[in-house]
């Protein structure tokens, strides 16, 4: 623990010495949902929110979480790999990529709610869907941007693997959202829904514990 702790701590303090690139993703989002607004207005049905909603996040979470070890040098990576386990340093990005999508999670959902409205959802599926789903994909994206560091053509490899890889819990998310628009959503219902993005999320990270050694050895 202590171990991952400070490799949390120090991406921490690596994105505060970086500002710009926390910042170019917040402009993005930002960009993209003022276009958004100027296109459709605030005159969408609530079908078409949920779409938008979660295609925005999505791409927020490529631009974000795409840089988690592309901007690892390969000296850095030989310095880790004689301070730290394997199991550390992915467990590590995943929490803090995690953390960070949380965040741009929110700020995306205020400022989307701002210009966009917000439906009338039944908050005790969307919230929980909303935070399962955020580190679900952050954590799916972790290790594929691993996988993509060890190539010469990071950008095009995240992009052909991330996709397939966030697909099954994006379409989770996305059925989860449409029900929440129904109204009171049963409770066995919320359960099921719930229960089923909580799997897809410790699948993700039990294949990332067990296959990571691999690709941190190579």
């Amino acid at each position: 623990m202590k171990e991952i702790t400070e490799l949390i701590r120090k991406d921490f303090l690596l994105e505060l010495r970086q500002r710009y690139a926390i910042n170019g993703i917040l402009l993005y989002v930002f960009s993209t949902i003022f276009v958004v607004q100027l296109c459709f207005g605030r005159v969408i049905d609530d079908t078409t929110w949920v779409a938008l909603f979660w295609i925005i996040l999505l791409f927020a979470a490529f631009n974000a979480v795409s840089k988690s070890f592309v901007q690892e040098s390969s000296s850095r990576r030989l310095y880790y790999f004689m301070l730290t386990s394997p199991v550390s340093v992915v467990v590590s990005k995943i929490i803090y990529n995690s953390l960070l999508m949380l965040i741009l999670g929110v700020l995306s959902l205020g400022l989307y709610s701002v210009f966009m409205g917000f439906p009338d959802f039944d908050l005790k599926l969307f919230l929980p869907a909303f935070a399962l789903g955020s580190v679900g994909i952050a954590s799916a994206l972790t290790m594929v941007s691993a996988i993509a560091s060890r190539s010469g053509n990071n950008a095009a490899l995240m992009a052909i693997l991330g996709f397939p890889v966030v697909l099954p819990l994006l379409l989770i998310l996305v059925n989860a959202s449409q029900l929440a628009l129904t109204g009171q959503v049963e409770s066995a219902r919320i359960i099921s829904m719930l229960l089923s993005v909580v799997l897809i999320d410790v699948v993700i990270v039990v294949l990332a514990v067990i296959l990571f050694p691999y690709l941190w050895r190579d």
